[in-house]
């Protein structure tokens, strides 16, 4: 209902914040929004409102998170009008660059998240050094990192420089700082990255630090990309 994110929402039920009908919600209550009062804080909730879809190109040294404690910027912070309750669609790191997604559409953020839905996500990766097509293939084969084995992925070269190689990665996960714990695991540093793409909605030419909205062709695009009888790939 565009109050807040779903891991958000989780804590102001543990928090015992919400209410259905006078009684403090649990984690696992259901309720329906046309007969039964739900109130967060005391204040009811109504239905979302229009649902909203940004396309923004993050810049280096601003954070994907909607508020920080250290006062650093936000992405939010980028948006000329302040949007209701609008929230990026994961993260990139803080010295990562590119395409990030804006929405208060809340279950498409989260199955635009989740694993299981293998959402293509495609990054220009600088690597320290010239890593050969053999480590390139062992990359796309997939790599055991700490939390587990990653899933199998596309790369390819782009273009040297001197002492280094851009490559582009097309992967079907986002775990935290993935990119760069698979090249360091290999050896090869990663130096710049920036996502160029995501669920088949390209940054194109947005300028770093603007942004854009959805077209209907691309709002539906991520809507079929996240039925949930939509076959997935093994």
């Amino acid at each position: 209902m565009g109050i807040a994110s779903r891991r958000k929402a989780e804590e102001l039920i543990r928090e015992g914040r919400v209410t259905v009908n006078g009684r403090i919600a649990r984690i696992g209550d259901q309720a329906d929004p046309l007969r039964d009062h739900i109130k967060v804080d005391g204040k009811r909730i109504g239905f979302a409102e229009k649902k909203i879809y940004i396309a923004l190109n993050k810049p280096k040294g601003v954070l994907s998170t909607l508020e920080d404690p250290e006062g650093r910027l936000t992405v939010l912070d980028l948006l000329r009008r302040k949007k209701p309750r609008i929230y990026p669609v994961g993260r990139l790191d803080f010295d990562a660059e590119g395409l990030i997604l804006l929405t208060n559409d809340g279950e498409m953020a989260y199955r635009l998240c989740h694993p299981s839905f293998q959402i293509p996500r495609t990054y220009h990766v600088k690597v320290k050094g010239k890593p050969s097509p053999e480590v390139m293939q062992r990359l796309s084969q997939g790599i055991s990192l700490e939390d587990g084995r990653t899933r199998p992925c596309r790369i390819r070269p782009l273009r040297e420089t001197a002492e280094n190689l851009w490559v582009e990665m097309i992967l079907k996960e986002g775990r935290n700082r993935q990119v760069k714990r698979m090249w360091q695991r290999m050896g090869f540093p990663v130096l710049k990255l920036k996502r160029v793409a995501f669920g088949g909605i390209s940054l194109g030419e947005i300028r770093p630090g603007e942004y854009r909205y959805l077209s209907n062709d691309e709002i539906e695009k991520l809507h079929r990309l996240t039925q949930t009888d939509r076959p997935r790939e093994k």
